[in-house]
């Protein structure tokens, strides 16, 4: 039976992602198959759990995919691990409004997971018990299961929070101010596993000194999982070229898989390399094309889009894919002409001009006939030519403008909105790329 933990925080930068990394680590460096998941719509966190542990690292996200969706992946992923470690996000009750939704305790609920709660100590020592008190009565269903004190200061310092913390949830961890041990963050959060060189052995080294390993191991306990639905998978019909590489890193591993499910083989491609594939359909996902728009500019790939979309050629983009499909994109006072496919011009602006969960209503049933749930999350701002044309009103988020997202050129889709196969039609998208290719 599939055992697991969930590490929370009390809130946003306590080290909650530190700490799940470097307990993933301890737990690889014992010889354990360690499953990891990230709860909310991240792209970021996973790619490190994934080269810590060596396995693909899934989100749990109960807005995006409902809680039954949750539990099929745990249930299909984890059959043959030795342990499931999920890191929690934003503070353990933080969910989507004011409810619990989208929370790191609502992912812990539908799994019946027991929680590690982090807690960043600094500048605290009795105050740290009137804190836990609150936050292990807040919901009985929650169970708090352990705790890891995070930053302290001295000596004295943890002799402070110990005797503060006497016959109450165990201190199963605590872990001392140690700066080279957190992961650098940029505007759109922490920098991608692939630019960060990882020594899994130093963390897990330290948390091995820090945590008591045993005592979390004693904590885990089995996940409460759904029968796995039979998914059937169809022999493989056409090809779905999915644009990866340091500019375009931002995906789902579900999106591959239900691409797969759908009849469509996979085939990774780089347009900062300028490869052009031969391919039934594209998609292009979010990540940091302003960080490679000179190569972008100057891209094979740039220059052969737009006969490809003009000729049909089915495309799908989200966020980082829709700025470089665009005709221009204004980086830093330079610029760049790119795939010119949509009719809008882009640039990069210094603040955040959208951040969180979307809902959009497709205005053309014969894309979607149901609202797709996602999120977006982005710096930029999107100008359309008069004639743009929308597939989707919001009725959650901004989208691109005034409240219509989703641009439409030919067969090409693209817009801010980041979608999971949850909801988004997959499954409509793979069937555009049969009929592109029967022509």
């Amino acid at each position: 039976m599939t055992k697991g933990i969930l590490i929370a925080g009390t809130h946003s930068g306590v080290g909650k992602t530190t700490v799940s990394m470097g307990i993933m680590a301890a737990l690889k460096h014992r010889g354990l198959k360690v499953q990891p998941y990230k709860v909310g719509p991240d792209y970021i966190d996973p790619s490190h759990h994934t080269v810590i542990c060596g396995r693909l690292s899934r989100n749990l996200d109960t807005y995006m995919m409902g809680t039954d969706g949750v539990g099929q992946i745990v249930a299909r992923t984890a059959a043959d691990a030795d342990i499931v470690v999920v890191e929690g996000a934003m503070g353990l009750f933080d969910g989507i409004d004011s409810t619990e939704i989208a929370s790191s305790s609502h992912v812990a609920k539908t799994l019946n997971l027991p929680v590690i709660l982090v807690i960043n100590v600094h500048g605290m020592s009795r105050s740290v018990a009137a804190l836990l008190k609150g936050y292990s009565e807040f919901d009985p269903e929650v169970r708090i299961v352990g705790i890891i004190l995070n930053q302290f200061g001295s000596l004295r310092h943890a002799k402070l929070l110990k005797n503060s913390l006497i016959n109450n949830i165990p201190i199963v961890g605590m872990i001392p101010r140690k700066k080279d041990i957190e992961v650098p963050s940029r505007h759109l959060g922490l920098y991608m596993a692939h630019e960060k060189d990882y020594n899994t052995k130093e963390m897990a080294i330290f948390i091995e000194n820090n945590v008591d390993l045993d005592a979390v191991l004693e904590l885990v306990e089995p996940c409460s999982l759904p029968e796995i639905a039979n998914l059937h998978r169809p022999e493989t019909e056409v090809k779905v070229g999915i644009a990866r590489d340091p500019a375009f890193c931002f995906y789902y591993q579900d999106m591959f898989d239900a691409f797969r499910y759908c009849g469509a083989e996979v085939v990774f491609f780089s347009p900062m390399a300028g490869e052009v594939p031969d391919v039934d359909g594209i998609y292009f996902g979010g990540g940091y094309p302003e960080l490679y728009a000179e190569m972008l500019e100057s891209s094979e790939t740039t220059r052969k889009l737009k006969s490809l979309a003009s000729d049909g050629l089915p495309i799908y983009a989200e966020c980082g894919g829709l700025l470089y499909l665009c005709k221009t994109y204004d980086v830093d006072n330079r610029t760049y002409k790119l795939a010119d496919v949509v009719p809008a011009n882009t640039r990069m602006t210094n603040r955040l001009r959208a951040l969180g969960y979307t809902e959009a209503h497709p205005i053309n049933k014969n894309f979607c006939s149901h609202n797709i749930r996602g999120h977006e999350f982005h710096y930029s701002l999107t100008e359309c030519d008069r004639d743009a044309r929308f597939a989707y009103k919001m009725l959650r988020g901004k989208g691109i403008n005034n409240g219509f997202d989703g641009l439409i050129e030919h067969n090409t889709l693209a817009g801010y909105m980041h979608t999971h196969p949850a909801s988004f039609p997959v499954e409509k998208f793979v069937q555009k790329c049969r009929e592109f290719k029967r022509r």
